[in-house]
């Protein structure tokens, strides 16, 4: 492998972001015998240390950030407003970007979720609506290679069924459907990026169970595979060059080149007809804001003000307890079930047992059950901190582990404009250039949105006779790592950055790929929407 950063004499297309929504769009436009370079900041990861990085994981003296090397003057953030927001707990720089470490879960934005303001009368309504994304999330699905049944009554209507069955459902999974079906809340199972069975010449999931933070198998889809497909089709792929900068013209009309650093102190211009940033809900308006000018005082692109605005996220919400027989059989690292029973609907009673919440639906966002099938507390975490040794070890782990179960759910926060993304400038990186700073917060829907969430866990669990011994609520509620809305699609240039097509309303040849695009962002996990809005923007590009 070349480690030649020089820029490449001509491009096509330059794209910065080596994670899933750069190298869909790059492996797409390379195979249309486009010339593309990908610019990204973080290095290649070798996959030969995923074993090594698995047990690094699996050690309490490693943290999560540890593990794919993120910390330090390089990634240093500051986070303001209502809560701490973790940045570098959610992000990898690298390669592959955040497919590296992510869960695998993977669906289809509801109908509901493009028109919450024509609906709730909160929110913005996207430019397009479900079926103009639909043919390219069956494109997306097939891509990354995704494991379902197809058995979601509440999804929004699909072509044909998942590429590859659906995991079977776990042990734990089976106790929770009792509950729900006495309950009248229907469950099904959860689309995964993870093979169950041989994929795209991906093997079949063995089941380490450390899926989050990392697959040492390659059976989850992680956006290396597209990356080695655009290189094959003929893009280049150049590692740890940061972008410093976008150039434009003296019209302020196009980008001319995009500035980058490499390890060598050195800086290249890369100049390119095309230009698609998808550097992920935080880089993207960053490097936006630094590429301020005469034309673009307030940063690039920036016209509306917008740039870095609406910085959404889903919220956690959980209930856990213990019951008395066991739950851990045959438990696996990712979930199989979940229920959208609430998600259109979230108010709504059911006739078994479930009551409808005071607060009226338009007053509570969308919220997607999920039921963990590895809840509790972890025999080796346990073994590897104060639980003992021999008959100790033994019996602490007994009374410990294996009869814990928990609901969980990710549940949709109102986009507000004071939610945010900016440049803090007491404060500078490796290369000397501000840092992001994070102003987060939440607002009453999205509190009342985990109160009801935390409502039907309680019942759920009522149902089965637990023991309550923990609950995640308003109070102590954290992100899911999903960062999205900081750039947002509209049709009003005052009121978004980019267009339906994803291309900015201020430069005619910038275009944005990622979840920074999403107007409002449900409580669907983002990877299968980035993928078919990154698949469609391709096209345009």
């Amino acid at each position: 492998m070349s480690e030649d950063r020089t820029p490449s004499d001509r491009a096509d297309v330059c794209v910065i972001g080596a994670g899933p929504a750069g190298a869909l769009i790059a492996h797409r436009l390379a195979a249309a015998s486009q010339e593309v370079v990908v610019l990204e900041a973080g290095p290649r990861f070798d996959p030969e240390r995923r074993i090594e990085q698995m047990e690094d994981a699996l050690r309490p003296s490693h943290g999560r950030p540890d593990v794919w090397g993120m910390g330090g003057e390089r990634d240093a953030f500051t986070s303001s407003g209502e809560r701490h927001y973790p940045l570098n707990h959610s992000r990898v720089k690298g390669v592959g970007g955040s497919t590296l470490h992510w869960q695998g879960m993977v669906m289809r934005l509801h109908e509901r979720d493009f028109e919450v303001e024509s609906r709730d009368g909160v929110g913005t309504d996207w430019p397009i609506d479900y079926d103009e994304l639909r043919p390219y999330y069956a494109e997306a699905e097939a891509a990354l290679g995704v494991a379902g049944a197809s058995d979601n009554p509440f999804a929004p209507p699909r072509e044909k069924p998942h590429p590859m069955a659906a995991f079977e459902p776990s042990h734990s999974d089976s106790i929770f459907a009792e509950a729900c079906e006495s309950l009248g809340i229907t469950t099904h199972s959860v689309p995964n990026a993870r093979n169950s069975e041989p994929y795209d010449d991906r093997s079949t999931c063995v089941g380490y169970g450390t899926c989050k933070p990392v697959c040492p198998s390659g059976a989850k889809y992680d956006a290396t595979s597209h990356v080695g497909k655009a290189e094959a089709a003929g893009a280049r792929v150049i590692d740890r060059v940061p972008v410093q900068r976008l150039e434009h013209d003296d019209a302020g009309e196009r980008v001319t080149a995009a500035v980058y650093a490499t390890p060598d102190g050195a800086t290249h211009r890369q100049e390119a007809d095309q230009f698609v940033i998808a550097a992920g809900g935080v880089e993207t308006p960053r490097l936006l804001l630094l590429s301020d000018s005469p034309q673009y005082p307030d940063g690039l692109a920036n016209s509306s003000g917008l740039v870095g605005r609406y910085f959404t996220e889903h919220l956690f919400a959980g209930t856990g307890g213990v019951i008395e027989r066991p739950t851990r059989q045959h438990h696996v690292g990712f979930n199989t079930t979940e229920s959208h029973h609430f998600y259109d609907d979230p108010a709504a009673g059911t006739d078994s047992g479930v009551p409808p919440a005071e607060a009226d639906s338009a007053d509570i966002g969308a919220i997607k059950l999920e039921f963990l099938n590895y809840a509790g507390p972890s025999p080796v975490e346990t073994a590897l901190t104060d639980g003992g040794w021999g008959d100790q070890l033994r019996d602490r782990i007994a009374d410990t582990y294996g009869n814990s179960l928990a609901v969980g759910a990710l549940v949709e926060q109102t986009p507000r404009r004071e939610n945010r993304v900016t440049l803090d400038r007491s404060r500078t990186d490796d290369h000397g250039n501000p840092v992001p700073e994070i102003h987060w917060g939440l607002d009453g829907r999205t509190r009342r949105t985990i109160r009801r969430a935390n409502e039907i866990q309680e019942a759920i669990l009522e149902e089965l006779g637990a023991e309550i011994t923990w609950q995640v609520g308003p109070e102590n509620t954290g992100p899911a790592s999903h960062h999205m809305g900081t750039t947002r699609m509209g049709s009003d240039p005052g009121a978004s950055v980019v267009d339906h097509r994803g291309r900015t309303h201020d430069l005619s040849n910038l275009w944005i790929g990622g979840s920074s695009v999403f107007p409002t962002g449900g409580a669907m996990n983002p990877t299968l929407s980035i993928a078919a809005l990154a698949l469609r923007t391709a096209d345009r590009v």
